[in-house]
């Protein structure tokens, strides 16, 4: 007999333990919700099903906590699920009303309700019944308080206490008075028919009798009850705040995400870019991105996509820190800090700086000058292009391409042969995001010094890239109150990108300016359009740390005597030696090349030639030795020459240029061994060589000669 009896017992139990899915709102569909680090709402995005309703949260605010609970269950801390006197209570008041007036529902059976979705009935309540004790045993109080706050209906497409307080009344529930409490808490009792637009009567009358009841069980005091009964009711719905907005896009879709961002400095660098972008906005220059990482951890604390979203044009919602965009000049500081460790050159070795025509990419300065020979460290302050072009060649296309895939480039998507010399100024495209962090990774390797950077590279780098011209011509040196940075600018061919970055031990901070369309404007250039905005964000961060520790002979190096005047390693007909501390590969580089044996300093002849006139100092060859009298500026051997064509369609030849150590010597040129003219003082020739390979000669009064290949191409 009782086994007859155990066994339905044991089938009611088990249906019972079952009766409850693992996942009471599975398939719900939730807003995007994207928060600062330190909590603060930044942005949101509407769900699937066009609802405002925000992911769970752990906790509701105690004020809507105990508004509730007065309201809606008053014995709910003391019931397993079910309060049978609500039940009998609601079933009275019903029979008396002759119609539903009350349902007698705990809050944990409404949260069954919420998720079920069924239509009201008797055999319904009964199910939710059963199913709230089950609830009530896999989860605590706080839970469940959670699960309704965040899925009661508050009113139109407003759905959970997160959403409507932010719809509502503009801020978080956790800063809500406790009239505006007491409003959301008899919201959902009746959505339809209380939604803050109509019913406003009923809503002030339903709110201020839960006040009054609050005020009697002694949740709040009079004077807080006063208080409370004069707050209006909220009016329109606010809209939700819209910070970071291409930030917020990026993140996952119907979750909340705890982002890095730090709302304060979010909020400040989003009104100077949008500043300076109306302002650029009247030169044609549309749209502004601005990064900002914090060096200690590497997390991105402000982000600006595309600034001033508010003003219409086309491309205004196109993200531009994560869009790949021509580098210009921007790469340089990587690749000056790896030559400088893999032991290429030394911080102040000197680079060639003189026309060259490599294969048909012949690179110019940015102000069309030549200045024969210059330091590395200076080539990298000025950003001068030919020399940055010429430490490449020593360095290696593919060598530098393979470090820009370490350092987390993903935008070059070619063989390194497809970008070739062109690399290093925009010949690939790089994102603003990806830059940024590449900067922001070595000043964090020169903190920690565990990567694949060296210390000493990195500090040679950074006093390199502070001597850089500011845009607002302060100098550190002479006011102690402007702050230092090691930046750099880059400016993409056709004037169509403008970069800046700027390096602090704290702090990184990354701006491109341009027109998201692609369409150049005269005159943008990194140091006049981004390189301001960089400095107005720098002057927003908190900094303590002035600059950059040097770095001790603990650090990997190496002391070693320096020629002063070449840069390179002294060699034993150098007259003055500097030691200088460097990385260790920095031994096997070449020894000064450029000091004859009797102490004179003599460059090459094409170097000397554009070297002079911005050296008045630089004497050369004293007295005669074996230097090489006369050099070919262009072509460079083995290239290959495109003749440009008049617009008849004649062919109008190329100019040949020579440089000669003698200002007076005559020089007689002769093509493929045939006579064709002769130079003084000037030696430059213009020519018309047919189709094919060619050698030009020349010959000086003293016999010296000088000759090059070269290949003429078919246009």
């Amino acid at each position: 007999m009782l086994g007859g009896m155990l066994l339905p017992v044991a089938v009611l139990h088990l249906l019972w333990l079952c009766c409850l899915p693992g996942d009471l709102f599975k398939g719900v569909s939730y807003s995007t919700v994207v928060e600062s680090a330190e909590g603060e709402l930044l942005g949101a995005r509407i769900s699937d099903d066009e609802q405002w309703r925000f992911p769970p949260s752990d906790s509701v605010p105690r004020r809507f906590a105990t508004a509730l609970v007065q309201f809606e269950d008053r014995h709910f801390y003391r019931h397993g699920g079910v309060d049978p006197v609500a039940l009998v209570r609601a079933f009275a008041d019903n029979l008396r009303s002759g119609h539903v007036v009350s349902g007698g529902s705990t809050i944990t059976m409404q949260v069954i309700r919420l998720s079920r979705q069924r239509e009201r009935t008797i055999s319904q309540k009964i199910i939710e019944a059963v199913m709230a004790t089950r609830l009530e045993v896999r989860c605590s109080k706080r839970e469940i308080l959670s699960l309704y706050a965040a899925h009661a209906p508050f009113g139109g497409n407003v759905v959970g206490l997160e959403a409507a307080a932010w719809r509502y009344y503009g801020r978080p529930a956790s800063e809500l008075t406790w009239g505006e409490a007491a409003t959301l808490a008899v919201l959902p009792n009746s959505p339809a028919t209380l939604h803050p637009g109509r019913g406003r009567e009923q809503l002030l009358g339903k709110r201020n009798r839960l006040l009054k009841r609050l005020l009697e069980h002694g949740d709040i005091d009079s004077d807080t009850y006063e208080a409370a009964v004069t707050e209006p009711l909220p009016q329109a719905p606010h809209p939700l705040p819209a910070l970071a907005y291409h930030y917020v896009e990026h993140c996952p879709q119907g979750e909340r995400t705890r982002s890095t961002l730090k709302y304060s400095l979010q909020k400040q660098v989003e009104g100077t870019v949008s500043r300076w972008s109306d302002e650029m906005a009247r030169e044609g220059v549309s749209d502004l991105a601005a990064v900002v990482i914090d060096n200690s951890n590497g997390f991105i604390v402000a982000y600006v996509g595309n600034a001033s979203l508010e003003r219409a044009r086309p491309g205004a919602q196109v993200d531009i820190a994560a869009s790949a965009r021509s580098t210009g000049s921007i790469l340089k500081p990587l690749l000056y800090a790896a030559a400088l460790q893999e032991g290429v050159i030394l911080p102040r070795t000197l680079l060639p700086d003189v026309p060259v025509n490599l294969g048909g990419f012949a690179p110019q300065n940015f102000d069309h000058q030549f200045y024969g020979a210059v330091p590395a460290a200076e080539a990298l302050a000025r950003s001068l292009n030919v020399p940055s072009v010429f430490l490449l060649r020593s360095y290696g296309v593919a060598r530098f391409y393979s470090l820009l895939q370490r350092c987390g480039f993903t935008s070059f998507t070619k063989d390194a042969s497809h970008y070739g010399l062109s690399l290093i100024l925009g010949g690939g495209e790089g994102r603003l995001d990806e830059i940024t962090r590449a900067y922001s990774d070595m000043v964090r390797s020169y903190s920690d010094g565990e990567s694949m950077w060296n210390k000493l590279a990195l500090w040679y780098t950074f006093e390199a890239l502070k001597e850089v011209n500011r845009p607002d011509e302060l100098d550190w040196r002479m006011i102690r109150s402007v702050r230092k940075a090691a930046w750099k600018t880059g400016t993409s061919y056709g004037f169509r990108d403008a970069w800046a970055v700027g390096m602090t031990p704290e702090y990184t901070i990354g701006v491109w300016a341009g027109n998201a369309q692609g369409q150049g404007v005269p005159g943008l250039t990194g140091a006049r359009a981004a390189g301001p905005v960089m400095f107005d964000i720098l002057n927003l961060l908190p900094l303590t740390q002035e600059w950059f520790p040097e770095p001790g002979d603990a650090v990997k190096g190496a002391w070693a005597d320096v020629c002063p005047l070449s840069g390179h390693l002294a060699g034993p007909d150098c007259p003055q030696k500097d030691p200088l501390f460097i990385p260790v590969a920095g031994l096997e580089t070449e020894p000064c090349p450029y000091h004859q044996a009797n102490g004179d300093f003599v460059l090459t002849p094409s170097m000397e030639w554009f070297y002079k006139p911005h050296h008045p100092e630089y004497t050369g060859a004293q007295k005669k030795q074996a230097v090489k009298e006369m050099e070919f500026i262009y072509p460079s051997s083995g290239s290959t020459l495109y003749l440009p064509r008049q617009i008849s369609g004649e062919v109008e030849g190329a100019v040949f240029r020579l440089a000669h150590r003698n200002a007076d010597a005559t020089v007689w040129w002769h093509l493929d061994n045939n006579y064709v003219g002769e130079t003084r003082f000037i030696h430059e020739l213009r020519l018309t060589p047919d189709r094919g390979k060619h050698t030009l000669t020349a010959v000086d009064a003293d016999g010296n000669i000088a000759s090059v290949s070269f290949t003429v191409g078919s246009n």
